[in-house]
């Protein structure tokens, strides 16, 4: 049931101790003893008169938020689609280089950026009492964001960005800005972006900065250009084979707004027999170890993930103390290698 007065105003213990004439403490002692009545908060009779208060406006204790707000673990929870994923690997790195000289402890879990899998991850992290959470698997939706505000979790983003909510993040319509300004300069006329998932901001941010630096340099990009994939290998594959199948010329250039899917293009290009840097440029983004280490170096953006890591982290601890923060956007650069570096485009 939830915690709502009649008038639709959420219900605090400090009501409940107005209505009743006695202090929050006592309220809160009685509301989370497991005992008939709280050990030396009260009497039998003051015990009843509050949880029956506390029945008649609906109001149902949380035990895990309560253990967030009375107590610290100095452990902190947090929650990524695939730890296997290299880039929220290293972000996962810088977190607990933060975590370790501020103090605190953290453990991981993967939510393969399923929404139920998401709760089921996050009541974990709760019951072992973290004191809050960094999650780097939030969707554009932003529903299970407002769950977590509502009972009072303590929370940032990592990766992906929400409006509304703290975050740290890569700068990604710049980075996307980026890419297009080099295709551009290099003299590509006819271009395709591998976008992403549509729930992920990474994915939104990345593809719309492109785009619409690529509009504002006189280009364009028809909708059939743009093909939403998944963030890996077996995603870049299938949107170049749809890519490569459309109804437009074949593109001289390629975006991906991921390392591994631009990776994944790269093979489906040259099993075309389309060769990557000459026929096809292709970039990708995050400047993973292995984009320097291919038989074709491949041009990427290169998204400072320590930094993010550290930076949610630092973030966090900002929120626990109380303090406002305001969403923090590291910038990105572009590191030009020979899967782009050509000069002539058709």
């Amino acid at each position: 049931m939830k915690e709502i007065t009649a008038d639709g105003r959420t219900v605090t213990l400090k009501d409940l101790a107005n209505e009743l004439g006695i202090h929050p403490s006592t309220v809160s002692r009685i509301l989370h003893s497991g005992s008939d009545v709280a050990r030396g908060a009260a009497s039998v009779a003051t015990a009843e008169r509050v949880r029956e208060l506390a029945r008649k406006r609906g109001y149902s204790p949380n035990p895990q938020a309560a253990g967030l707000r009375t107590r610290r673990t100095r452990l902190m929870g947090v929650i990524v689609p695939r730890l296997s994923d290299l880039v929220l690997a290293i972000m996962y790195e810088g977190i607990e280089e933060a975590a370790a000289e501020l103090g605190y402890s953290t453990f991981v879990m993967n939510s393969r950026d399923d929404p139920q899998e998401q709760r089921r991850k996050t009541d974990t992290m709760l019951a072992r009492r973290v004191d809050g959470l960094i999650i780097g698997d939030a969707h554009l939706d932003g529903s299970q964001l407002r769950e977590l505000t509502a009972r009072n979790i303590p929370f940032v983003l990592m990766n992906r960005r929400v409006t509304g909510y703290p975050s740290a993040t890569c700068d990604d319509v710049l980075g996307g800005q980026l890419v297009a300004d080099h295709l551009w300069s290099q003299g590509h006329r006819n271009v395709a972006v591998i976008a992403g998932e549509p729930y992920a901001s990474t994915a939104v941010d990345r593809t719309a900065g492109f785009a619409d630096r690529w509009k504002s340099l006189g280009g364009k990009l028809p909708q059939e250009a743009i093909v939403w994939s998944r963030f890996d290998t077996a995603g870049g594959r299938e949107a170049t084979e749809t890519i490569l199948a459309g109804r437009n010329p074949n593109p001289t250039a390629v975006f991906a707004v991921n390392d591994f899917a631009a990776i994944g293009a790269m093979g489906v290009l040259r099993s075309h027999g389309l060769a990557v840097g000459s026929d096809v440029a292709v970039v990708g983004f995050n400047d993973t170890s292995v984009a320097a280490e291919l038989p074709i170096p491949l041009s990427s953006v290169r998204s400072p993930m320590l930094d993010i890591g550290r930076t949610a982290m630092q973030l966090l601890k900002r929120v626990l103390d109380g303090e406002q923060v305001e969403p923090v956007r590291l910038k990105p650069t572009l590191c030009v290698r020979e899967s782009s570096a050509w000069d002539n485009a058709a």
